[in-house]
């Protein structure tokens, strides 16, 4: 399909460009590296702000920097260019304490802990914006081999999707969700959208311990408000889930309920899934019952 686009209409030398395929080596910043890219862009950006010191000299000398995040193994996935505006010199402290890094930190970015160089990289508005996670490229081996000039190595165009790849489309059927409590904070708002259709009963199953958990969303916003509401607070205001890492939560949905049904109704159905999955016996889990509706607290458990 040809070559990256770097000489085109911009102008851009090659050889000013420095190429990076971003693949964070934290399993859980690589799960949710691509929406950060959507969604939060600044992350994104200070990811990649501060460099080993091999990458530093190269940095220096580049003018552009081309972002990719790993697509698989010998392909990357355009994300932006930024153009370069100086450097300064951050200690450790000042770099864990801002408030991107704060973020990454979170997702277990491993802190820094020496004073580096922190590139002023600004994005540039005016490059191929629709490209962002549509465009691929076959990177040259070796894939660890991640920072290379644009002018030193064939990158070959394979691919522009229809949709950005950044955030997949949601799964069409209720019973193939599966959510970590990181996903929540990040859900794309075509996820959000479907959530805020539904109400039903849903799951939570704690991973550390294999205990589980039986709540029903209603109310103004559905399933999504009542996942928002543990995405902000980890417990979601359950008595029992409380002093637990939100971290090992995984939320699925048990049955979607009509959106006229009364509570009277939905009762005996929430009862049945507790029944039926032993959240009420100490073997298999917590006496627990999530009876909170979408815009509201839980009442607490029984």
């Amino acid at each position: 399909m040809g070559s990256f686009p770097v000489r085109t209409k911009h102008q851009i030398d090659p050889q000013t460009v420095l190429m990076l395929r971003h693949t964070p080596t934290a399993a859980r910043l690589r799960n949710v590296f691509p929406l950060l890219a959507e969604k939060y862009p600044e992350g994104f950006n200070a990811y990649q702000q501060t460099q080993a010191e091999i990458v530093e000299n190269r940095m220096k000398k580049a003018h552009y920097v081309a972002s990719f995040i790993g697509h698989s193994q010998g392909y990357a996935m355009f994300v932006g260019l930024y153009r370069r505006h100086g450097e300064k010199e951050r200690t450790a402290d000042d770099i864990n304490s801002d408030p991107a890094i704060q973020i990454l930190l979170n997702y277990d970015l491993r802190p820094e802990t020496r004073t580096r160089l922190w590139f002023d990289l600004r994005p540039v508005e005016n490059f191929y914006p629709d490209w962002k996670g549509k465009l691929i490229i076959k990177w040259p081996p070796k894939d660890i081999t991640w920072h290379r000039f644009a002018n030193q190595y064939p990158f070959t165009l394979t691919a522009i999707h229809p949709e950005s790849l950044l955030s997949k489309q949601p799964p069409a059927f209720y019973r193939d969700w599966e959510l970590q409590w990181d996903d929540l904070k990040l859900l794309p708002e075509s996820w959000k959208a479907k959530l805020r259709e539904w109400r039903g009963i849903y799951y939570i199953f704690d991973v550390s311990d294999g205990k589980s958990y039986v709540g029903k969303a209603s109310g103004g916003q559905n399933r999504l408000g009542r996942w928002m509401n543990y995405a902000d607070s980890g417990d979601g205001g359950n008595v029992k889930l409380r002093g637990r890492d939100p971290l090992n939560f995984r939320f699925s949905i048990l049955e979607l309920i009509p959106g006229d049904m009364e509570d009277a109704e939905v009762e005996p159905r929430e009862q049945n899934w507790m029944l039926r999955l032993r959240t009420r016996t100490r073997t298999h889990g917590p006496i627990c019952r999530d009876s909170a509706s979408s815009d509201a607290a839980d009442t607490g458990p029984e």
